[in-house]
Protein backbone atom coordinates (compact mmCIF):
# COMPACT_ATOMS: atom_id res chain seq x y z
CA UNK A 1 0.00 0.00 0.00
CA UNK A 2 1.45 3.36 -0.97
CA UNK A 3 1.98 6.12 1.57
CA UNK A 4 -0.85 8.32 0.23
CA UNK A 5 -3.39 5.49 0.50
CA UNK A 6 -2.68 4.63 4.14
CA UNK A 7 -5.57 5.27 6.50
CA UNK A 8 -4.84 6.30 10.04
CA UNK A 9 -4.58 9.10 12.52
CA UNK A 10 -4.21 12.58 11.06
CA UNK A 11 -4.05 11.47 7.41
CA UNK A 12 -6.24 13.50 5.07
CA UNK A 13 -8.82 10.72 4.79
CA UNK A 14 -8.89 9.92 8.50
CA UNK A 15 -12.03 10.68 10.50
CA UNK A 16 -9.70 11.59 13.37
CA UNK A 17 -7.77 14.33 11.63
CA UNK A 18 -7.50 17.64 13.43
CA UNK A 19 -9.37 20.62 12.07
CA UNK A 20 -8.16 23.62 14.03
CA UNK A 21 -11.30 25.57 13.22
CA UNK A 22 -13.45 22.84 14.80
CA UNK A 23 -11.61 22.43 18.11
CA UNK A 24 -13.79 22.77 21.19
CA UNK A 25 -12.74 23.48 24.76
CA UNK A 26 -12.13 20.44 26.87
CA UNK A 27 -13.72 19.07 28.92
CA UNK A 28 -17.00 19.80 27.23
CA UNK A 29 -19.65 20.18 29.90
CA UNK A 30 -23.20 20.78 28.83
CA UNK A 31 -26.37 21.74 30.63
CA UNK A 32 -28.04 18.85 32.31
CA UNK A 33 -31.37 17.78 30.93
CA UNK A 34 -34.03 17.71 33.59
CA UNK A 35 -37.59 16.61 33.21
CA UNK A 36 -40.24 19.31 33.20
CA UNK A 37 -41.53 18.17 36.59
CA UNK A 38 -38.07 18.35 38.18
CA UNK A 39 -37.44 21.80 36.72
CA UNK A 40 -40.84 23.03 37.93
CA UNK A 41 -40.14 21.63 41.38
CA UNK A 42 -36.80 23.51 41.52
CA UNK A 43 -38.30 26.78 40.27
CA UNK A 44 -41.09 26.47 42.82
CA UNK A 45 -38.59 26.43 45.66
CA UNK A 46 -37.57 29.74 47.23
CA UNK A 47 -34.12 31.19 46.64
CA UNK A 48 -31.64 30.29 49.36
CA UNK A 49 -28.38 31.95 50.36
CA UNK A 50 -25.05 30.26 50.97
CA UNK A 51 -21.30 30.41 50.43
CA UNK A 52 -19.14 28.39 48.08
CA UNK A 53 -17.23 25.87 50.17
CA UNK A 54 -15.26 24.45 47.25
CA UNK A 55 -15.42 24.39 43.48
CA UNK A 56 -13.21 22.58 40.96
CA UNK A 57 -13.54 23.91 37.43
CA UNK A 58 -11.65 20.94 35.96
CA UNK A 59 -13.93 18.39 37.62
CA UNK A 60 -17.02 20.50 37.01
CA UNK A 61 -18.50 20.49 40.49
CA UNK A 62 -18.28 21.80 44.02
CA UNK A 63 -20.22 22.42 47.22
CA UNK A 64 -22.23 25.24 48.80
CA UNK A 65 -22.64 25.69 52.55
CA UNK A 66 -26.18 26.98 53.26
CA UNK A 67 -26.38 30.05 55.51
CA UNK A 68 -29.32 28.52 57.35
CA UNK A 69 -27.23 25.46 58.27
CA UNK A 70 -27.49 21.83 57.29
CA UNK A 71 -25.51 19.63 54.95
CA UNK A 72 -23.36 21.10 52.21
CA UNK A 73 -25.08 21.00 48.82
CA UNK A 74 -23.60 19.66 45.60
CA UNK A 75 -23.37 22.08 42.66
CA UNK A 76 -22.63 21.12 39.06
CA UNK A 77 -20.84 23.45 36.65
CA UNK A 78 -23.89 23.45 34.38
CA UNK A 79 -25.99 24.98 37.16
CA UNK A 80 -23.69 27.97 37.76
CA UNK A 81 -25.04 31.09 36.05
CA UNK A 82 -23.04 34.21 35.29
CA UNK A 83 -19.66 34.94 33.81
CA UNK A 84 -17.32 34.09 36.71
CA UNK A 85 -15.96 30.79 38.00
CA UNK A 86 -16.93 30.53 41.70
CA UNK A 87 -14.26 30.63 44.40
CA UNK A 88 -14.48 29.52 48.04
CA UNK A 89 -16.15 32.23 50.09
CA UNK A 90 -18.27 33.68 47.27
CA UNK A 91 -21.81 34.39 48.47
CA UNK A 92 -24.41 32.79 46.21
CA UNK A 93 -28.14 32.46 45.84
CA UNK A 94 -29.62 29.22 44.53
CA UNK A 95 -32.68 27.03 44.47
CA UNK A 96 -32.92 23.49 45.77
CA UNK A 97 -33.52 20.65 43.35
CA UNK A 98 -34.27 17.11 44.54
CA UNK A 99 -31.76 14.51 43.38
CA UNK A 100 -33.13 11.29 41.83
CA UNK A 101 -33.77 8.41 42.27
CA UNK A 102 -35.30 8.75 45.76
CA UNK A 103 -35.46 12.57 45.84
CA UNK A 104 -34.38 12.49 49.49
CA UNK A 105 -31.40 14.84 49.01
CA UNK A 106 -31.10 18.18 47.23
CA UNK A 107 -28.52 19.93 45.14
CA UNK A 108 -28.11 23.63 44.40
CA UNK A 109 -29.31 24.78 40.96
CA UNK A 110 -29.68 28.19 39.31
CA UNK A 111 -26.60 29.23 41.30
CA UNK A 112 -25.72 32.94 40.99
CA UNK A 113 -22.82 34.70 42.66
CA UNK A 114 -24.09 37.80 44.48
CA UNK A 115 -20.89 38.79 46.31
CA UNK A 116 -17.41 37.98 45.02
CA UNK A 117 -14.47 37.42 47.38
CA UNK A 118 -11.55 39.85 46.87
CA UNK A 119 -9.44 37.26 45.01
CA UNK A 120 -9.15 37.54 41.23
CA UNK A 121 -11.98 35.65 39.55
CA UNK A 122 -11.57 34.05 36.15
CA UNK A 123 -14.31 34.22 33.58
CA UNK A 124 -15.51 30.94 32.06
CA UNK A 125 -13.95 31.80 28.70
CA UNK A 126 -10.49 32.44 30.24
CA UNK A 127 -8.01 29.56 30.43
CA UNK A 128 -7.33 28.20 33.93
CA UNK A 129 -4.14 29.42 35.60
Amino acid sequence: MSKEKEVGFNNDDSPNKTNTHLQLPSPIITRRNRTASTSERALGNPEEVGKIKSFCRERGHGFVTPNKGGEDLFIHISDVEGEYVPLPGDQVIYRLCPIPPKFEKNQAVHVRIVHLTPEKHLKWNEPPL
